[in-house]
């Protein structure tokens, strides 16, 4: 996503060209490097958009609530397809991606495990940032073999209710649907500054166009997504078991809004995983400090 700005606060080409010119670059940057574009049709009739390339082990890429997997990961996956086999899935209701099944977190797992069965991989590494964290606990928690995990900024069942409540307050929302699922491109603007750590300013017609492509479609099942979390983590909190997890490492900004880094501190002991922190950081590493996350990334799986 940063990256996405970026290319946006320079642009001047005219207001209904500027997001499809971006996304057309983002395009040919990764096919030039041997991505390519798939879509897996679902059981349920819905669409799962992803891309694939790379070479090497497989390493699964999940991105968080709002993104995409190219605003979320696309130096990441750019940097990774040296050495791994990169899967990177627009989760459904994100992008272009869909179901026809009620909108909650199991969807999202189930979308993946189709996936993962059609390019015959019953395991593999995963990254998985903010809410892609809660998808990858549940995919392991549900029996996929996950042979290493890295959480970035992702609470997974640790996210209590006081913590929402703390959360709302840090973005003068009323709960944390209102900061997730903007109404408009102020709104959007507002969950972009709270999020990143240096946030291009961009002219109002570009905050338009992230809005219109990024938040505005599946409103409502964004909505019912972030509702149903809460249920979903107390249901999961009963009976799941730390020492299940596979070799965990968890990459966290140190200033952190969505997530502030007590939360990881506790991670890191439950999960016995060990915690880097990236100095300054708010809670998009992935955009802000993707050399960082690379580099990271290379080490511990290797």
């Amino acid at each position: 996503m940063r990256l996405l700005l970026c290319l946006l606060a320079a642009l001047t080409l005219q207001a209904c060209s500027a997001l499809h010119w971006v996304e057309q670059g983002q395009q040919r940057a990764l096919q030039g490097q041997g991505f390519t574009e798939s879509v897996l049709q679902l059981d349920d009739g819905g669409e799962l958009r992803y891309w694939i390339g790379g070479q090497g082990q497989p390493l699964l890429l999940l991105h968080g609530f709002g993104g995409t997997a190219t605003t979320t990961w696309l130096p990441v996956m750019q940097g990774l397809a040296d050495e791994y086999r990169i899967i990177a899935p627009d989760l459904p209701w994100f992008g272009d991606s869909y179901s026809h099944q009620p909108a909650e977190l199991a969807v999202h797992r189930d979308a993946i495990a189709q996936l993962l069965t059609q390019l015959r991989l019953p395991s593999a590494p995963i990254m998985a940032i903010s809410y892609g964290g809660f998808v990858a606990l549940d995919m392991i928690h549900h029996g996929f073999e996950a042979e290493q995990l890295i959480i970035l900024a992702s609470p997974g069942v640790r996210l209590d209710d006081q913590q929402l409540e703390l959360m709302a307050t840090r973005f003068d929302k009323a709960d944390a649907t209102a900061i997730f699922v903007p109404n408009d491109r102020q709104q959007m603007r507002q969950l972009l500054d709270g999020t990143f750590e240096r946030a291009p300013k961009l002219p109002g017609f570009v905050d338009e166009q992230l809005y219109q492509r990024y938040f505005e479609p599946w409103r409502d099942e964004k909505r019912a997504m972030i509702d149903t979390l809460p249920a979903y983590r107390d249901e999961f909190a009963q009976d799941f078991e730390p020492h299940s997890l596979p070799r965990t490492l968890l990459i966290w900004g140190e200033q952190d809004q969505v997530f502030p880094l007590t939360i990881a501190k506790q991670l890191s002991e439950d999960y016995s995983a060990p915690l880097m922190v990236i100095p300054g950081a708010n809670h998009n590493i992935s955009n802000d400090y993707p050399d960082l996350i690379i580099q990271a990334s290379k080490l511990f799986l290797d």
